[in-house]
């Protein structure tokens, strides 16, 4: 995977159904987890295909973090937010 590459990635990710998100400055998560059964059946697919896609992103992991805060998907580490989309409800 190139950094390039990363907008398309998150975009694909997103839309195969996992709601991906930085967490901290270092890290990120797809939040698959939370799919219910059929969701999943349907996004499992997907990301393996992409997965083939893009192939190896271990080394592009700050990047990643740093693309998903650039849009506003992120969690930091200690807050009282249970979803990226809170943030701007525990921010003062």
């Amino acid at each position: 995977m190139k950094t390039s590459e990363i907008p398309a990635f998150v975009d694909e990710v997103i839309k195969a159904g996992c709601d991906i998100c930085a967490v901290g400055h270092d890290k990120y998560v797809f939040g698959d987890a939370d799919l219910s059964p059929s969701e999943l059946k349907f996004a499992l697919p997907e990301l393996e295909r992409i997965e083939q896609t893009y192939g190896d992103r271990d080394f592009l992991v700050r990047e990643i973090a740093a693309y998903l805060r650039s849009i506003g998907r992120y969690l930091e580490v200690g807050s009282s937010a249970k979803h990226w989309s809170a943030n701007t409800k525990t921010r003062q």
